[in-house]
């Protein structure tokens, strides 16, 4: 007896020790099935990112066994750069927010797979002007996520102050310079019109004049190896902007592409303009808000003589990266997918300004009576509406699109420097050839 009682009491922490190794052994398998994605963004901003973090937070509690972490990795150039460097150390993120104007070079640097290739996605519900411009060589590549476009942002305020129109904005050029010359005599001690060398507006205002700013399709068609940017409508742009600077009327950071400086400019009520994108509309009204001043919304400004062409889609989309899993590239997707659906392009574009991406969410807008209650983000969205996709608006496309974009924005620096216009144009055209020169010996 006294035997098997020491049998049997040796058997009860032998079973004990079972128990908890099969347990362990348990959560070792969930541990193992647990797929974890790494969403890098571009936005720093409390309102953009909150959103993201928040959706991120939704999807991870909807689907057991999957985790996403949405993390801000800096501007669009560092976030592309750092995703390339992870990649070649096998540390690429599972899905990365990409600049649309940077697509080519998405492309080119093998670091991405087609979204296509994870599974078939159907874009049917994208709008069209979006959707052409993510597509390249006849294909969706990625999933279009933020895009927007450029608008006039102006004081209302101001404006009756120094007996302009709030209701009659400016749509051209001559409008504003007219509408500053008004301003001006008022003598209210502001300037007229916070605007920075920005490239993306120069590629705006060549698309609304129907010139594409590079050949081959502007590089739609193969890669391009020349550029519009000496030409009638690239003297247009570069002169508007001597003209502001001429006539003091002009004011920025003296940074290159600072819009954060001009939308705080304008947002403090130091400006009674500014040119920038949509999606800046959110933080502007609080910032007009806080300043205590009235804002309106006007449609881009362009250049005199010219019948509008349409906007070119700013913004960017969403990459699946190619080094990933199986597993973690289709967790990837289909979160993408989830943060573009209809229900959150919606809340996205009121929070924002951003376009609501896909025909579902526009539907569901117009039911719910919000571009009735909100006339500041209609007059963006009809600009969208009534862009006819063409060469010139879908957009430049290169690999070297971040090297051409500061040729182009250092150019305006020397005219307001006082450079000519020619003598700047000159030397801008023939750099931006060099530098695509340059980027296509990788190709041959």
């Amino acid at each position: 007896m006294k035997q098997t009682h020491q049998l049997q009491g040796a058997a009860r922490p032998l079973s004990r020790k079972i128990i908890t190794l099969s347990l362990l052994a348990l959560g070792s398998v969930a541990v193992a099935q647990t797929t974890t994605i790494e969403f890098w963004h571009t936005f720093g901003d409390a309102k953009r990112s909150d959103w993201i973090a928040a959706r991120a937070d939704d999807y991870t509690k909807a689907h057991p066994g999957v985790q996403v972490k949405a993390v801000f990795r800096g501007d669009s150039n560092e976030t592309l750069q750092s995703t390339i460097l992870a990649a070649r150390q096998n540390k690429a993120p599972a899905l990365v927010q990409v600049d649309g104007v940077a697509s080519q070079l998405a492309l080119d640097s093998g670091v991405f797979q087609p979204v296509s290739s994870i599974k078939n996605v159907d874009f049917s519900d994208y709008l069209k002007p979006v959707v052409s411009y993510y597509t390249v060589g006849g294909q969706v590549n990625s999933v279009p996520f933020n895009s927007s476009s450029p608008v006039l942002y102006f004081n209302k305020d101001l404006m009756v102050k120094a007996g302009l129109n709030p209701k009659n904005p400016p749509t051209t050029f001559s409008g504003v310079l007219k509408a500053c010359a008004q301003f001006d005599a008022a003598k209210l001690g502001i300037k007229c019109v916070a605007l920075t060398p920005y490239s993306w507006l120069f590629e705006q205002w060549m698309s609304e004049q129907n010139v594409a700013l590079l050949n081959s399709g502007n590089g739609r068609q193969g890669r391009p190896t020349d550029n519009n940017i000496n030409s009638a409508a690239g003297r247009k742009i570069y002169q508007f902007y001597k003209d502001l600077q001429d006539r003091g009327e002009l004011t920025n950071t003296g940074k290159l592409a600072d819009t954060v400086g001009t939308n705080a400019i304008f947002g403090s009520g130091k400006a009674l303009m500014t040119i920038n994108s949509t999606a800046g509309l959110g933080n502007l009204l609080d910032a007009a808000k806080q300043s205590g001043f009235q804002m309106g919304v006007g449609v881009l400004p362009i250049p005199d003589g010219v019948k509008r062409n349409g906007v070119t889609i700013g913004g960017a989309s969403l990459w699946v990266a190619k080094g990933v899993s199986k597993p973690e590239a289709e967790t990837a997707l289909d979160f993408a997918l989830y943060l573009t659906n209809t229900a959150n392009m919606a809340s996205w574009h009121k929070l924002t300004g951003y376009y609501p991406v896909r025909t579902s969410s526009v539907n569901l807008l117009r039911k719910q009576g919000w571009f009735s209650s909100s006339p500041l983000q209609i007059v963006a969205f009809n600009q969208l509406l009534n862009t006819v996709p063409n060469v010139a608006n879908a957009g430049p496309l290169s690999g070297a699109t971040i090297q051409t974009r500061t040729i182009i924005e250092q150019g305006i620096q020397k005219v307001l420097s006082g450079q000519s216009v020619a003598s700047a144009l000159s030397s801008a055209s023939d750099q931006v050839n060099a530098a695509l020169a340059d980027y296509n010996k990788n190709f041959k």
